[in-house]
């Protein structure tokens, strides 16, 4: 059974050039990683610049990603990368800051380290089961 808790941490190690180095994204409670696409390493030696004018659709494309789960934990680990480099940049005006928390950055001569917690929604999205989602207008009249 799945924890009910979704907090979840992100890591992201830069090199000295703002270049990705490391990242783990999972969820604080049990360590399970979310995502595990493999997207890991599209993000790898990117440069935070470009991770942060990037297109979330462009990215979906280029991973190959057609699944709408796939696409949806994409957008976890995206969202989670994006928001933590803003953090990072002191660029927090437009973050849910109660939502996404700093936890740290250090920094040694080898690497910059970001840390932040990711809270839950306070308020989940309806889940809509596929077989609902899946009829046409007209056999949901009845």
């Amino acid at each position: 059974m799945p924890c009910k808790d979704t907090t979840s941490k992100i890591t992201v190690l830069l090199d000295l050039e703002d270049r990705i180095k490391d990242y783990d994204f999972s969820k604080i409670t049990c360590h399970k990683k979310i995502g595990g696409l493999g997207s890991g390493k599209y993000w790898i030696g990117q440069n935070i610049d470009n991770i942060e004018s990037m297109d979330f659709n462009k990215a979906v494309d280029e991973l190959g990603l057609t699944d709408t789960q796939d696409q949806f934990l994409f957008y976890l680990e995206w969202d989670a990368l994006w928001t933590a480099i803003a953090q990072y940049r002191g660029k927090a005006s437009d973050i849910d800051n109660e939502r996404y928390q700093l936890s740290s950055i250090s920094y040694d001569e080898e690497e910059v380290k970001i840390v932040q917690v990711i809270r839950p929604l306070k308020e989940m999205p309806k889940i809509i089961p596929c077989r609902v989602r899946n009829r046409s207008p007209a056999d949901q009249s009845g």
